[in-house]
């Protein structure tokens, strides 16, 4: 190959790469902006094989909780005024529990045994 053909092929591919980590540096902002975490946030006992868990933040203000699946699908959905939650029909497996106090929202990763 010619030498402009090689440059020109060199100059693209780095344009191209920098503009994609600016692109991905702007989409980790927004996510990072839209995800907060609630003062104080305490979620336990973590792994859980009471049946109940405690949901504890600095303000305990009202909250609402909703636990989803590994697949994506919401299977509990409540909204707390005191700090425990009845998860008892949940089997044993890993979830995803977002909690919302205050219009901050905070995830985290729940296990029932």
């Amino acid at each position: 190959m010619s030498k402009k053909i090689t440059l020109f092929i060199f100059v693209f591919l780095v344009s191209l790469f920098l503009h994609e980590t600016n692109a991905q540096s702007v989409v980790e902002k927004n996510v990072s902006s839209q995800t907060s975490n609630i003062d104080g946030l305490s979620i336990y006992p973590n792994p859980t094989t009471n049946g109940k868990l405690y949901i504890v933040t600095k303000n305990n203000f009202t909250k609402d909780v909703v636990i989803y699946n590994v697949l994506g699908k919401e299977v509990i959905s409540a909204t707390l005024q005191s700090k425990e939650l009845n998860i008892s029909k949940l089997k044993p497996g890993v979830y995803i529990i977002k909690v919302t106090e205050n219009a901050v929202s905070a995830t985290r990763k729940l296990i029932v045994k």
